[in-house]
Formats: structure tokens, C-alpha cells, sequence
């Protein structure tokens, strides 16, 4: 409803202001002192976002790259349009738990690689930390079940960086088109991307750089040869490291329609597909996958493939929403709809610039889509710690958008359909399929219950 979305951009928009009001002294006063675990390019992003938008101190960084934390520790302290001025360069750690132990935070940012999401979330939630978590939540459904219960024991508002779920184009589609009714009944919806993102060969392993902690990296996963190609972005075509592409850009569109629709977990998952292209054997996340979700009268595909040329080139990546009367596409930054009838009027709508930052042109560099986003989503989490509400992308919202992924590449793995109980967060009937629903644990690190 239109009051509805007017409440969410009045939260969003509130938190700000609130954020930002009065004097430096008193900024300074109530500073939110932040640590961040993961200094790579999405690290400092998130970091830099939320130093735009609210009064914060940086107290430490940590990163297993020496060269990345460094990098991000002068960026951050000559951060030129940062809300307050930065007191002191902040302190650089190698290992999460010193960084913790060593200091106190109001705020943790955790934009590693995807398999260590869990451990640092948790230790930071416990020693009483709000956390900002980049999607997905975690590599496997029992670790993210333990961060939504430590969130919840604790009482700490978790943020996932999930970000259309506040974008201004989202609430507007939803309340223009959804809630209004002009789709009429919804049974099928169509998540796509067709970046080329996934490697197809790797060099022969190598030692890692003298700068890297290749152990620490590799962390509670398994620990694989290292190839220079890994680090720092490719990661994400190494099945130890995380759940490849339908982890980290089937989340944001599978979230975003259920965001859209109100949706919570499908009740069937299925997926097929694999390394169907010829590469490198050592590259182990599919190059083309289908997965489905079956949901009450509803059935939502996802369709992915790193090979061949895009349906459409200008939107490789989006969503489609198919009602009786027509279709909404969202995309990456924005959507439109489609009427049956072609006598009734298009709708669409775009991201907009949210103001001027002097250090939106310098590192990191990237999509400023992104910035924009993230920079909406740290407004909703700080909205979310000063009113002791939950945010927009609360933990629990992640953990169900992870899982529904992580849910479909066990589908594939194993070659068969999985019914999932959400009530016992449990697959029906299925005890092989359950053992895999918490991947193995490399020694010293324990796995969270």
C-alpha cells in the first residue's frame, strides 16, 4: 500500500537525518564504533557507505591480504567525505577473533568470502556487536539457522546486504503494480543472469603471495591449492569457498521476488545442470544451471549460464513476474511493466542518484549502482539500531533467501528433487540430503549449533 512505502522511505530517510543532526562535538559523542572482517573491494564499499551516512569511527579492519588491509586502512582514514573526521588510522588485524577480543564495537561489517561468513558474524553478534552481512549468509542451511539464532539471542539487529529490499524502484513497483493489483494472479516467476563471470581455466598451482595467509583463507572449508587466479575475485568458482553464482547473484533476485510477493520458503527444490561447456576441471561450480522452487500455485526458475549471448543484452539480469494481466521485470536498477492489454500504459521506474559524494570517484571503484544501493540499505540499518526494530533485510529474510539456494545446488548434487519441511527446517524423507545440510568443518575451526 502507498502508506506502506511512505513508512519505509520516512524510516530510511529518518535515520539519516537523525544520524547526521547537531554538532561534530555531539556526532563525536555518539560516534558508532565499527570493526570490519573482509577489506576487499566490497568491504571498503560497504565501510565508505556507511561512513557517508552516519557518524562512525573506524576502530580496526581485518584481512588475511596484508596489501588489502593496508590498502583499506589509508583509504578509510583519508576518507574525504566521511560524515566525521577519522581521529586516528584504524588498527589492522590478521585473525577476527584478536580484533575482537582487543577492542569494542557498535558495529561489525563482514563482507568476506562467503564460507567465512558465519564464524566472524557470530563472534561479533556475541560480544554484543550489530552486524552488516554480505549475502549469502552463509555456505550451508545449518550455519545460517545459527546465525539467526544467535541474533536473536543476543537482540542485535543483523542487516544482509540484500539491498533492493529498500530501493526506492522496488517500493514503487510493489505498491504500483503488485499491490494494486494489475499482475492478477501470479503463478509463474523467471530469476535469470547471464553475466560470463565464471572462469573456464586457471593456472597450475602455486605458492600464494608472501602477503596472503592462504590457511587462514581457506579457513573451516577445504583447504585447496592455491591458484593465482582465486584471489581476489574469482573465488566464487570454487565450490569450497562458497555456492558459486547461485549464491551470489541468484540471492539477490530470488530474495528480491519474494520480497515483492511476500513469499517465505518454497516447499520443493529442484536444480539441474553443471560444468556443461569444456574448462578446467579444477573450476567446480556449474557454468549452467536451472533450479526451480514450487511454492503454493506458484513455481519460481532461475536460470543461469556464463556462456553464449544474453535474451537481452541491456538487462543480462533481473527478474520476471508473471501475472494473468501481465509482467513485471525488475531489474538491477529499476522495472517496468508490461499490460496484456496492450491499450493500458506502461509503468516503469529507475534508480536515482541519493546525493553528491566527493569520494564516490575515487577507490574503490566499481558500479555506482552499488554504492547507491548500499548506501540505502546502511540507512535502513542504522534506522533499524536506533529504533530497536528489525531492518528491511533482517537476518532471518537472508537466511531463508541463502538457504532456498544453497537448497537448490544440493539438488544438484545429489540429481533429485528435495521437499523441505520449513516448520523443522528439515528435507522430507530424505536422511543423505539432511547430513549434507552442514558442510564439513576443516580442524581447528568448530562449527556454531
Amino acid at each position: 500500500m502507498a502508506a506502506d512505502r511512505r513508512e519505509v522511505l520516512k524510516a530510511i530517510a529518518a535515520g539519516a537525518v537523525a544520524a547526521g543532526a547537531g554538532s561534530q562535538a555531539e556526532a563525536q559523542a555518539r560516534a558508532y564504533r565499527v570493526g570490519v572482517v573482509g577489506c576487499g573491494w566490497f568491504g571498503k564499499l560497504c565501510v565508505n557507505a556507511l561512513m557517508q551516512i552516519a557518524p562512525v569511527q573506524v576502530v580496526a579492519l581485518c584481512d588475511v591480504d596484508q596489501h588489502m588491509l593496508e590498502e583499506a586502512r589509508d583509504q578509510t582514514f583519508a576518507r574525504p567525505d566521511s560524515m566525521m573526521r577519522q581521529t586516528r588510522p584504524p588498527a589492522i588485524y590478521r585473525d577476527y577473533r584478536d580484533m575482537l577480543n582487543r577492542h569494542r564495537f557498535d558495529i561489525v561489517i563482514v563482507a568476506t568470502p562467503d564460507h567465512w561468513h558465519t564464524l566472524p558474524a557470530i563472534a561479533a553478534i556475541d560480544k554484543g556487536a550489530h552486524v552488516y552481512l554480505e549475502k549469502p549468509i552463509s555456505v550451508d542451511v545449518r550455519e545460517g539457522q545459527a546465525i539467526v539464532s544467535a541474533a536473536r539471542r543476543r537482540n542485535r539487529v543483523v542487516q544482509v546486504g540484500t539491498q533492493r529490499r529498500v530501493a526506492p524502484f522496488t517500493l514503487d513497483a510493489k505498491e504500483r503494480v503488485i499491490d494494486a493489483g494489475l499482475l492478477g494472479p501470479v503463478h509463474h516467476v523467471e530469476a535469470f543472469c547471464y553475466f560470463r563471470q565464471r572462469l573456464t581455466r586457471v593456472s597450475p598451482p602455486s605458492a600464494p603471495p608472501a602477503n596472503l595467509d592462504w590457511d587462514f583463507y581457506c579457513g573451516p572449508a577445504e583447504r585447496i591449492d592455491y591458484r593465482a587466479e582465486v584471489h581476489p575475485r574469482n573465488w566464487r568458482s570454487f565450490e569450497p569457498f562458497g555456492n558459486g553464482y547461485m549464491g551470489d547473484v541468484g540471492v539477490h533476485m530470488i530474495d528480491l521476488a519474494r520480497a515483492v510477493l511476500g513469499l517465505g520458503w518454497p516447499r520443493r527444490v529442484w536444480s539441474i545442470g553443471g560444468g556443461l561447456m569444456a574448462s578446467d576441471p579444477a573450476i567446480t561450480v556449474p557454468d549452467t544451471q536451472v533450479a526451480g522452487f514450487e511454492y503454493d500455485n506458484l513455481l519460481m526458475t532461475w536460470t543461469n549460464r556464463h556462456w553464449g549471448r544474453a535474451p537481452d543484452p541491456e538487462n543480462p539480469w533481473g527478474a520476471a513476474i508473471h501475472g494473468a494481466d501481465g509482467t513485471l521485470r525488475l531489474y538491477n536498477t529499476g522495472y517496468e511493466f508490461l499490460p496484456s492489454d496492450r491499450n493500458k500504459a506502461r509503468i516503469a521506474a529507475e534508480l536515482e542518484a541519493d546525493g553528491e559524494y566527493a569520494g564516490d570517484t575515487i577507490a574503490p571503484t566499481g558500479d555506482m549502482t552499488l554504492k547507491i544501493l548500499t548506501r540505502m540499505n546502511m540507512r535502513d540499518f542504522i534506522g533499524a539500531i536506533r529504533e530497536g526494530r528489525r531492518p528491511a533485510s533482517d537476518i532471518e529474510e537472508g537466511h531463508i533467501s541463502t538457504a532456498t539456494c544453497a537448497l537448490a545446488n544440493l539438488s544438484l548434487k545429489l540429481g533429485r528433487s528435495l521437499a523441505w519441511d520449513a516448520g523443522a527446517q528439515r528435507i522430507v524423507g530424505d536422511d543423505e540430503a539432511n547430513a549434507l545440510l552442514a558442510r564439513p568443518y576443516r580442524a581447528p575451526w568448530i562449527r556454531p549449533t
